[in-house]
């Protein structure tokens, strides 16, 4: 298992930065698991200055920014067979008002996980449940410093999709129900969250109560109303399947969603594919 590694300066200045915090939790893990990372040059410079993963050989070194290191780890997501050069992923903590955190290069990251359905992972707190979730598929026992994650009866979760992805959440919430149920609270933004209570009903959900709590509609600012949510540290979980090809009027209100959980790292996780939110459901279920 191979992925790239990056993080914003923010997230490595100090011994409590998320970088380091993510490691601190997950290094067993890591070395059980023998994933390996490409980690552009500020932020494998600064694990090897934490002297974290000492020994790892996993970890292997690739250029600054600047110098393209962020650009390679797109071509590798999206596959370099010729050269044996394919990620399986990538995590890159972002700092929201961080410049380079929307340079092309950034963006494109993100994008080319979300075409390949890889796992795009742009928080802590994200990190460490991805890592738990390849732990349990892996058949290893929980690791119960993560439990907190998993707290699902007190937690709230948004299910968000674009149009051209509705179908892809209807049928991810028709196959995950009883997972998705556990959940204290659900929320979503407007037509989604129709389409899942009507779903719901169908199910036999109590037909004078939604499943989802209904927001606006993305374009009517349902976004920016989960995004307050997450500040408040009020939603621990947000599912958002996202169209990579289409772009979106209120593609604003979709970024300020995506600042909102990265604002927040420690406390959020976020999924942006099917495939990768039913990995993550298959590891819910044997927890």
């Amino acid at each position: 298992m191979l992925l790239g590694l990056a993080a914003n300066r923010l997230h490595h200045q100090n011994e409590d930065a998320a970088l380091f915090s993510f490691l601190r939790a997950c290094e067993q893990g890591i070395r059980e698991l023998n994933i390996g990372f490409h980690a552009v040059g500020r932020t494998y410079d600064a694990i090897a200055a934490a002297e974290m993963l000492k020994g790892h050989k996993g970890l292997v070194r690739y250029p600054y920014g600047r110098e393209g290191g962020l650009m390679k780890l797109v071509a590798e997501v999206v596959g370099m067979p010729g050269d044996n050069r394919v990620l399986d992923g990538a995590i890159y903590l972002i700092d929201p008002v961080d410049p380079s955190s929307i340079f092309p290069e950034a963006l494109a990251l993100k994008r080319q996980c979300v075409i390949h359905g890889k796992p795009f992972i742009s928080t802590a707190a994200s990190a460490r449940d991805w890592v738990e979730m390849e732990r349990i598929h892996a058949g290893l026992a929980p690791d119960r410093n993560a439990d907190r994650l998993h707290d699902y009866g007190n937690q709230t979760l948004a299910l968000i999709a674009h149009d051209a992805m509705k179908p892809a959440m209807l049928d991810f919430c028709e196959r995950n129900f009883a997972l998705l149920s556990r959940y204290r609270r659900r929320v979503g933004t407007g037509t989604t969250g129709q389409k899942l209570n009507e779903l719901a009903w169908s199910k036999g959900w109590p037909a004078d109560k939604p499943w989802v709590d209904r927001f606006n509609s993305g374009p009517l600012g349902g976004d920016a109303q989960i995004a307050d949510l997450v500040l408040e540290r009020r939603c621990q979980r947000a599912i958002f399947f996202e169209d990579p090809h289409v772009a979106r009027q209120h593609e604003a209100d979709i970024q300020l969603l995506e600042r909102a959980v990265t604002t927040v790292t420690q406390e959020v996780v976020c999924m942006t594919s099917p495939a990768v939110a039913q990995r993550w459901c298959d590891a819910a279920v044997k927890r």
